[in-house]
């Protein structure tokens, strides 16, 4: 059921569940079928539950094109990197992951893991650390780069203080309680997808109080890749300079992604407050945060 109310160029929605929760788990991490969804937003909208529960809100064509465009050409080099360790992102349960498929999601600002790498460089080294939050390669490898991308970051988080200003007055101050984040954000993390269908899922590591942020930069021509939330048969066709502020904690995948062209890249940003970061290190001096890092880099220095 949906029931549609127009005020101005914004249409609100409110929608009910097409079916209950148990039906939803059979579809739980696994890729999503178009055939669960029949409606398609691709205009500004703030879609609710039948209860009243704030469950997307999404402007179209308000981003920057300069902050997208300096975004894109800084990290789509790293963002093509392919990994295997996803496994249920990519559909796959199995539990040695190098029998999953490779997929291009990758990491930015901080995470709250070390690398399989990292863990085999303490051993050998045989050092410790007290929290497992850190620095992401990318981060430490191209500083510059990600000072490029900055701009897009703070952008978004902006728009999020706008547009859902209670979610992100609760976020921003768990933020400002870490040095382990984007500077004057209230994020500590970004994934970045590359024409990536995820599965069904709910995300657990966001922050509870928060919303997700998700954006899209399109190069070249693909159709598909609509976010959507089955359980409740709507999607919202997000394309570049649009920005979708989503319940991430509601179970939500994308559509099949077709390429068009060949080389065509549809890369999917979502910017968040990882919250095992957060507990890590809250309260932690920077001082601490810098020792830290430098800890984390110089095994890789060391090792070279």
């Amino acid at each position: 059921m949906i029931i549609e109310k127009k005020d101005g160029k914004i249409v609100t929605y409110y929608v009910d569940k097409d079916y209950d929760d148990k039906e939803l788990t059979k579809i739980l991490n696994k890729k999503l079928s178009r055939t669960k969804i029949h409606f398609i937003i691709d205009h500004d909208a703030d879609v609710y539950t039948k209860d009243g529960k704030l469950l997307l809100r999404f402007r179209k064509n308000v981003l920057n094109k300069t902050n997208v465009d300096d975004f894109y050409k800084n990290i789509i080099g790293f963002a093509l990197n392919k990994t295997s360790n996803r496994g249920s992102a990519s559909g796959s349960n199995n539990k040695n992951v190098k029998d999953n498929p490779e997929i291009m999601t990758n990491i930015v600002g901080f995470f709250d893991k070390l690398s399989p790498k990292q863990k085999q460089l303490m051993r050998i080294q045989g050092k410790k650390i007290n929290i497992t939050a850190r620095e992401t390669r990318f981060n430490m490898d191209y500083p510059e780069k990600f000072k490029q991308m900055v701009p897009l970051i703070k952008e978004i988080d902006g728009y999020y203080k706008t547009n859902i200003p209670e979610n992100y007055l609760k976020q921003y101050n768990k933020a400002k309680e870490t040095h382990f984040r984007i500077p004057g954000t209230s994020f500590t993390t970004v994934t970045l997808n590359v024409n990536l269908q995820t599965t069904v899922h709910v995300d657990r590591g966001d922050d509870d109080d928060g919303f997700g942020n998700l954006v899209v930069i399109e190069n070249g021509k693909y159709s598909g890749g609509e976010t959507c939330y089955p359980q409740y048969g709507i999607g919202v066709d997000v394309r570049t300079r649009d920005i979708l502020f989503m319940n991430v904690h509601e179970a939500h995948g994308n559509l099949p992604i077709v390429l068009e062209e060949p080389d065509a890249k549809r890369l999917s940003i979502v910017c968040y407050l990882r919250k095992s970061v957060w507990n890590q290190t809250r309260g932690k001096s920077k001082e601490f945060m810098i020792r830290h890092n430098r800890t984390i880099k110089n095994l890789r220095s060391s090792s070279r």
